[in-house]
């Protein structure tokens, strides 16, 4: 569903304003899953209720891509996501996971967005010590 709306900026906070409408016209109930077009840029999120808000997070990275900046006025496509969500670990943490049982039953039973902020931590590690450590740490955090 394409409709005009604005940027939201709230500090470092970044964000779509999704009018009620149509968010429901989606069918996908109150915080849906969606793929998002805006500035010739598509991205898999979700609708979240903040406050008495609508809104899908526009983050620095889509802004970087994008151009966008809060304030501004853009036309946005919103799609119901029905595909799953599926987040691969890199190949060390998938072998630590896989050494270790009850951390892989954890990471198993992660939100995909908990999943992605583990894999984006090790995976934007500058040396190979801070990605051991990096991997250390999310097979400690699964296990405790």
């Amino acid at each position: 569903m394409k409709f005009t709306t604005t940027i939201l900026q709230s500090g470092n906070n970044t964000g779509i304003i999704v009018p009620p409408e149509v968010r429901d016209a989606l069918a996908g109930g109150k915080n849906p899953l969606v793929v998002v077009s805006l500035a010739g840029h598509t991205w898999r999120s979700k609708v979240a209720t903040m406050g008495d808000r609508l809104l899908v997070g526009v983050s620095a990275e889509i802004r970087s891509i994008t151009g966008v900046k809060g304030n501004e006025t853009h036309e946005v496509e919103l799609t119901l996501d029905d595909q799953p969500r599926v987040v691969e670990a890199p190949g060390d943490l998938q072998a630590a996971l896989d050494a270790d049982p009850v951390a892989l039953a954890a990471w198993n039973r992660l939100a995909p967005s908990h999943k992605k902020a583990h894999v984006t931590a090790i995976e934007g590690a500058k040396t190979p010590e801070t990605r051991l450590r990096r991997v250390q740490k999310a097979i400690e955090m699964l296990t405790t």
